[in-house]
């Protein structure tokens, strides 16, 4: 039975404590290490439940519609999020467009790279400018509910996010890892875990766009991955 190292650790203790046996210090030595060895066996399951931060990986996500207009305007997109230590890169890729938002957790900073056709877009935000870019965070409350699902083999718990103005979406997050780094701070502020699926919803609430992790690699992440690049690109913002 599950509860039976428990009862054997209070009876050793008992006895060794208060039996008046004479014990040789060899045995005490033995009965010292198997009470100790026990002890921690029963405090494993506290440890094995922290969070494993995950401070390199490559995520892929699945990017659905909920009718059939958005799923044609998404066709072919897909979703990379890669972190390394405190750097973290989003690229979404469709049909004749790609953009990137390269995130530098120590500064605050991110540059935004964009492509459409054959031409190329960048801009630099400061950590104040990123904050106004996402301003529809502001006031966001998360609420925390029972409701499971299984992603990528994680049981990921399920949150629904509030906006200020009404507005909201859900987020499923694996309490099994976390990421150095959030891909969005504003986006998935509080979550207690790394994000395997959450959703986005149009500007007149007539749409909604899910997000799923298809496949997470562990595998160190090229530095060059976060390297901004010094030519190509318009700049549209310093």
């Amino acid at each position: 039975m599950i509860f039976e190292p428990v009862d054997y650790f209070l009876v050793e203790l008992h006895d060794f404590i208060f039996k008046k046996t004479y014990i040789y210090p060899s045995s005490i030595f033995m009965k010292i290490s198997l009470l100790l060895f026990f002890a921690l066996f029963l405090l494993l399951p506290a440890f094995t439940r922290q969070a494993i931060l995950v401070a390199d990986c490559t995520v892929s996500y699945s990017i659905e519609g909920s009718n059939a207009a958005t799923n044609s305007n998404l066709s072919g997109a897909s979703k990379q999020v890669y972190v390394k230590g405190k750097m973290s890169r989003t690229d979404v890729s469709g049909q004749n467009y790609k953009q990137s938002i390269i995130y530098d957790k120590q500064t605050g900073s991110v540059t935004v790279l964009k492509e459409i056709g054959a031409e190329k877009y960048m801009s630099k935000l400061s950590k104040d400018e990123w904050k106004e870019e996402n301003r529809r965070f502001d006031g966001l409350t998360i609420t925390f509910t029972d409701e499971t699902k299984t992603i990528l083999s994680y049981e990921c718990k399920k949150a629904v996010a509030v906006l200020k103005d009404g507005s909201s979406y859900s987020i499923f997050y694996s309490t099994a890892i976390k990421p150095s780094t959030s891909e969005n701070p504003y986006q998935f502020k509080d979550i207690p875990g790394f994000v395997l699926e959450y959703e986005t919803k149009g500007g007149k609430e007539t749409s909604k766009i899910t997000y799923t992790a298809t496949s997470i690699n562990f595998n160190p992440v090229s530095a060059s991955r976060f390297e901004i690049p010094v030519s190509g690109y318009r700049i549209l913002k310093n």
